[in-house]
């Protein structure tokens, strides 16, 4: 080790055969339950930096993957390059969801500059990471932890090809779903394994900085964020456009969290199930994005907390919903193959469900009727408004929402599809855990119990638009999405 520097050369390190016998400290970080060695091996001899491959936590801040990245750069005395690369095929996204994204790039770049760490954004079909990690000279490659099929597919096969140590972190998690290593029945089954682990992790993390700053030794193409990201992606979907209602980027998102946590948090208990006022977070956007830290946010609830801005009961149902549910769906999705089909029913839910499949409904919509927001229900069509041209639904209308399209369409199994294909088409958050884990209870009874045996929904809990409609200022919620209907984009 080198005295005073804190950093290993990798001439330094012991290699045995196709091992490299690290360091203490660098087998400890290798061995953190956030961190998923998916290849191991030697370093590029002669290596020039450590590269982290961004796709999940697009951020600078509170980001344990760029952190772990920067740590390794520090101990084997190397900068970091941050890695984007843009594809035109990512499954279900369409224009609206890559200008929200190129949004937040913009911001990365911002941040990265900053904080002494190269960006490097690459575009189809200039983008693969393994000309890259050559062209840099790349020691290893750290990436994002991601429970979704597809991205985790990638990294399945990029572990596979590659020829240099690949770890990912699970960054977008307060803890990490490796310590729990299974999924939960209910809610109330998971809070106690969470809460037992809250201590270890729902703290601040040092920020860490590179010993060594990027400078390039030679140019580097990295294309230009101010240009168009999609130019050319012909068989892109454009036909759902961007909303002006969120601004993607950890900026923004920050700005939102100050907002909610100086104003929001403190009248959250009620107003959170009010869809008529703004009593959430509206955060979900930025933490599908990765433009914000669950870590960042729990944190900045505790702190309104103690400036006496908020009461403690407040935070504890906010952090419930943030940490909870969340990782609870997390879980679901990481440990159910079938997560996004209603093939992930729990068995009484099934049983009933196929049970009541022919039972008479007194209405039935196609899947273009309810894209159009074409049906009797106003209190559903102004949920499906406001997803179709905000990008965001009120997660309490969420429920209702999901529960009507198993009662209209044919079957529960094109019931799940729809609902699915429609939250991701609209929803800056859809594609996402969170959104499955939703359908997936709405639909099919996952994390919930079995209900009142009844017509069409069998076992599951059926929500009814009579009953939710007096629990808030249903009236007001129509009429404000009514006034967004003249720019219907369908």
């Amino acid at each position: 080790m080198r005295r005073g520097t804190g950093a290993y050369t990798l001439n330094e390190m012991h290699i045995r055969g196709n091992d490299v016998q690290a360091p203490e400290e660098l087998a400890k970080l290798a061995n953190h339950p956030r961190v998923q060695v998916r290849r191991n091996g030697s370093p590029r001899a002669g290596a020039k930096c450590v590269v982290y491959w961004m796709q999940r936590a697009m951020r600078i801040l509170d980001n344990p993957a760029l952190d772990l990245a920067i740590e390794v750069g520090n101990l084997l005395g190397l900068p970091v390059a941050v890695y984007f690369s843009v594809i035109p095929n990512y499954p279900n996204a369409n224009l609206r969801h890559y200008h929200f994204l190129a949004q937040g790039l913009r911001e990365v770049a911002e941040d990265a500059a900053e904080r002494g760490v190269g960006f490097i954004v690459r575009r189809h079909p200039d983008n693969s990471l393994e000309s890259f990690l050559d062209e840099v000279e790349a020691a290893l490659v750290i990436g994002d932890e991601n429970p979704c099929r597809e991205p985790e597919r990638w990294r399945k096969v990029m572990a596979g090809r590659l020829k240099l140590p690949f770890w990912t972190v699970d960054a977008d998690v307060v803890v990490p779903s490796a310590v729990f290593g299974r999924s939960f029945f209910l809610l109330h089954h998971f809070r106690p394994h969470l809460k037992a682990q809250l201590p270890t992790y729902l703290v601040e993390v040092p920020k860490m900085l590179p010993l060594h700053p990027w400078k390039p030794w030679k140019p580097f193409a990295s294309f230009d964020l101010a240009a168009d990201i999609t130019a050319g992606f012909t068989k892109l979907d454009r036909s759902v456009g961007p909303v002006d209602s969120f601004t993607g980027g950890t900026h923004a998102a920050a700005r939102q969290l100050h907002a909610f946590a100086a104003h929001g948090l403190a009248r959250y208990e009620v107003a959170r199930n009010h869809p008529e006022v703004q009593g959430t977070s509206r955060l979900s956007p930025y933490l599908h994005f990765g433009n914000i830290s669950p870590l960042t946010i729990a944190l900045a609830a505790d702190e309104a907390v103690r400036q006496g801005k908020a009461p403690a009961s407040a935070r504890d149902k906010f952090l419930d919903e943030l940490i909870g549910w969340r990782e609870l769906a997390v879980l679901f999705v990481r440990h159910t193959p079938d997560y996004d089909t209603w093939e992930c029913a729990e068995p009484w839910a099934r049983k009933t469900l196929v049970e009541h499949a022919g039972d008479e409904r007194a209405y039935r919509y196609s899947l273009q009727q309810m894209e159009r927001a074409e049906t009797h229900d106003e209190l559903w069509n102004a949920a499906q408004l406001e997803m179709v041209q905000t990008g965001w639904m009120h997660n309490y209308m969420r429920m209702y929402w999901a529960k009507k399209i198993l009662e209209w369409a044919p079957d529960p199994a094109r019931a799940f599809e729809w609902a699915v294909l429609l939250n991701d088409r609209y929803e800056l958050d859809g594609r996402d855990p969170n959104g499955y884990a939703g359908v997936a209870w709405a639909i099919v009874g996952r994390h919930d119990r079995p209900w009142f045996n009844r017509p069409v929904f069998g076992l599951v809990r059926p929500m009814s638009g009579a009953s939710i409609a007096k629990k808030f200022d249903a009236d007001t919620y129509i009429r404000q999405q009514g006034r967004r209907a003249g720019a219907m984009p369908l």
